[in-house]
């Protein structure tokens, strides 16, 4: 069967692998000219099924009202800008901070990252793929006693859906990261570990996938826009690009944020808004001063992973729509907190600042499955756990499109959700 991958991030080269795993032949159309140059390109670095509760919950409201006034806050949108999308993906959100779909939302997206970070495992031991990869867990750092109750207390909620963290005391936190050395002279006050999460580099997998898949025969059309989608009573006949058409048995929508778009062609409307992300990464002048294993400061909000001889920090969100110019206001804060925890890690002199477009949905939870188009199957709204859930979405995919009962519950995951 031909398959049509839209889309050539971290979702797309490993919805391609798996597909070629099964014997299908497979396209992927991507704009770039190289895989995950676009969202998946400087991420986070997490694989981090521990950062499965959704954003939306029964405080959220209220303190990104608090957050509105903050160039510079974690979270921040602008609800007086003309964003008619914006509007009703927020109603939409705005429906799922309760506590009760708080919890169900939270064991959806658990459900998958888990099932993923297994996919992962395999997938390594039979190709030995490397990316910076760091194996020793994730470690969460907490600096006020109410933040790192509020943390036990979520902490309680993964463990009775099948992910354990251990809680340790600000003292235990130092002795398994030494370079929190600077922070836990002041304000450090305990931590949670994920020990089965991971880190790495996710462009450098999304390059390592790409290859084991061309290997298997997958075509990589690279620098291709796709211009159009053509469908016929209920199926796609084939895809227009700047570059002629694609016509496939199957196509697989996984171009992230810009999902909507394409599906507008198809009378399709998906509930997936762009998040801006925001990064830096710096290379490292003392190794002894930088985090050995993923670090996320949860007063702060951010993220620090150890790639090879760099450190790269990521954090913050902006609900600003399409708009990938780089804000430097975004980037400050970055810079300070990384300085402020690993003050000897670098000079901080090139922090590569980046921004990316993360596909969120209103309930955190991504769309996987098949659509009312009979040969269209989305695998998009990933959100901040793009890397996280990739591995698993991919499988789920070829599971869907080769006939076989994916191997998790597939309840809540698809489109007909909304």
């Amino acid at each position: 069967m031909h398959v049509a991958v839209l889309g050539a991030g971290v979702i797309g080269t490993t919805t391609a692998l798996a597909l070629a795993d099964d014997g299908h032949q497979v396209s992927v159309i991507d704009r770039q000219l190289g895989p995950a140059l676009e969202t998946s390109f400087a991420n986070g670095a997490q694989i981090s099924a521990c950062h499965a509760k959704p954003w939306a919950g029964p405080g959220t409201p209220w303190q990104a009202f608090k957050w509105m006034w903050q160039p510079d806050a974690p979270l921040l949108f602008r609800p007086w800008r003309w964003d008619p999308p914006l509007w009703a993906w927020g109603m939409r959100f705005l429906a799922n901070c309760t506590t009760g779909r708080a919890a169900t939302n939270m064991e959806r997206a658990l459900r998958v990252s888990l099932y993923s970070r297994q996919v992962l495992a395999s997938l390594r031991q039979r190709t030995n793929i490397q990316y910076d990869q760091v194996l020793q867990g994730i470690l969460h750092i907490y600096r006020t006693p109410e933040e790192f109750a509020e943390g036990r207390r979520n902490a309680e909620n993964l463990s009775a859906m099948g992910l354990p963290q251990d809680i340790l005391s600000a003292a235990e936190c130092l002795r398994l990261e030494p370079a929190l050395a600077h922070v836990a002279q002041r304000d450090l006050v305990g931590g949670l570990m994920s020990p089965a999460d991971e880190s790495g580099d996710a462009q450098v997998f999304a390059t390592e996938v790409a290859k084991l898949a061309a290997a298997r025969g997958v075509a990589f059309r690279w620098g291709e826009t796709i211009t159009g989608i053509e469908a016929d009573r209920g199926h796609i006949q084939r895809v227009r690009t700047n570059k002629g058409t694609v016509e496939a048995d199957i196509f697989v929508l996984a171009a992230g944020s810009y999902s909507p778009m394409l599906a507008r062609d198809l009378g399709l409307k998906l509930p997936v808004y762009p998040a801006k992300g925001y990064s830096i990464t710096v290379e490292i002048d003392t190794p002894a001063a930088a985090p050995t294993i993923s670090i996320t400061d949860e007063t702060r909000f951010m993220v620090f992973s150890r790639l090879g001889n760099k450190m790269r920090v990521a954090g913050t969100a902006e609900l600003a729509g399409w708009d990938t110019k780089l804000d430097p206001v975004r980037v400050d804060p970055l810079i300070r907190n990384a300085k402020e925890l690993f003050p000897a890690a670098s000079d901080y002199r090139n922090v590569n600042p980046w921004c990316g477009l993360r596909p969120a949905t209103p309930d955190s939870v991504p769309i996987i499955g098949a659509t009312p188009i009979n040969n269209l199957m989305l695998n998009t709204g990933h959100g901040t756990l793009g890397w996280t859930m990739a591995t698993g979405s991919a499988r789920i995919i070829a599971d869907l499109i080769s006939g076989r009962t994916p191997e998790i519950e597939m309840t809540g995951l698809g489109l007909d959700r909304f």
